[in-house]
């Protein structure tokens, strides 16, 4: 093995885009925290989870499903399929199935994109659209922000003959900021042709419930007839609370569905996922309870940081972004107190940390744990 890696240079094996990478850093697992600092007591607010988890029905969906492990699932994901088209007035040509939303953005890229196209997105944008970008050797474009959110106009003018997609975040992960239907429906009516607009709205659920206040927020799914260009993804991994079994999807015209089914890999989406999303999409009680909890969440953490005098960033999602000062060194302290945030330095924001709405209790105790450290000399 010594005398092979010695003749190899294994860089040079890898694909271009690919050699440039750094792998994505999801947020630290509790059960890391405790081994590596002797914890008992952690909790996370680190990756947009539902505190309330997945509903009581789903459980028993997944439970009473169990038996058909030894089966492959259904490939084209039939009942899954047939929901979301009752639940949103759908067509199932319309629907990609996906291993979380993560994974249709890159069946996306893979179906579309050709090493000589540009694709675009925000400063601050979610991670991955850069990640898919540049594994297939394409051209990035990352066009400057406007108050922590998508500058439309910046976005618009940086369109040319190469470019291919548009990845926008509405809300955005990690800012929580939106876009507003006027505003984004005016973006869309001036995209070309032959460029495809991907508009991710991963947080849909949150931001569209009354409860959270935001303003002029817009449906992408009713927009599919009028921009054929328009490519919806959402996820059961947030509101749903579904994250540990990786399920999302896309609604796209037809035809561009089509062909993400020709690059999606057969059985990308598990059986239990399939099972347990189908009962999620009917238990609208159980999504309003986790609505309610998350726009209480926010309301909590606003007036603890307007208390504490630290800047954030409203948002429309399950999380804040706030301003700490040396982000690192108070992570590494909350980190040492059992809670687990999100650095998001690697977004241009070095000195923030995303904290995801938890439970009343976990929120104060986040809480509590900055203004002790913000006390200590």
């Amino acid at each position: 093995m010594t005398r092979l890696a010695e003749k190899i240079d294994i860089s040079e094996l890898a694909a271009p885009g690919v050699r440039e990478l750094t792998p994505y850093q999801p947020g630290k697992p509790i059960d890391e925290l405790k081994r590596e600092y002797g914890l008992d007591d952690v909790i996370k607010l680190a990756s947009n989870e539902n505190p309330l988890g997945a509903s009581p029905d789903v459980l028993r969906t997944i439970s009473d499903s169990l038996s058909e492990l030894s089966r492959y699932p259904d490939g084209n994901g039939f009942v899954l399929k047939q929901a979301l088209c009752k639940r949103f007035d759908l067509e199932p040509s319309q629907i990609t199935l996906g291993n979380g939303s993560n994974d249709v953005l890159e069946l996306i890229a893979r179906a579309f994109v050709t090493p000589d196209n540009e694709v675009i997105f925000s400063q601050h944008a979610f991670a991955v659209y850069p990640l898919v970008t540049r594994a297939i050797g394409a051209k990035a474009v990352m066009t400057p922000a406007s108050a922590w959110g998508h500058d439309l106009d910046a976005m618009r003018e940086a369109i040319t003959d190469r470019t291919r997609l548009i990845f926008i975040a509405n809300p955005n992960n990690p800012t929580g900021t939106w876009l507003s239907k006027p505003a984004l429906h005016d973006f869309l009516k001036q995209i070309p042709p032959h460029v495809l607009v991907v508009l991710d709205e991963a947080y849909f659920e949150y931001a569209a419930d009354p409860m959270m206040g935001v303003a002029d927020y817009p449906d992408g799914l009713q927009w599919l007839a009028a921009f054929p260009n328009l490519i919806v993804t959402r996820t059961f991994s947030k509101a749903y609370g579904l994250a540990g079994l990786r399920v999302g999807y896309a609604v796209s015209h037809p035809e561009v569905g089509d062909y993400l089914n020709r690059v999606r890999q057969p059985f990308n989406v598990n059986h239990l996922a399939l099972a347990a999303a189908a009962t999620a999409l009917t238990d609208t009680a159980h999504l309003q309870r986790s609505i309610a909890l998350n726009a209480a969440g926010l309301k909590q953490y606003y007036a603890a940081f307007d208390r504490l005098g630290l800047d954030y960033i409203p948002s429309a999602g399950n999380f804040v972004t706030v301003k700490v000062g040396a982000a690192a060194e108070i992570n590494e302290q909350l980190l040492r107190r059992g809670i687990i945030v999100r650095p998001v330095a690697n977004y241009d924001l070095p000195e923030h940390v995303r904290i995801s709405v938890g439970s009343e209790k976990e929120n104060q105790r986040c809480i509590e744990a900055l203004e002790a450290i913000r006390q200590t000399p």
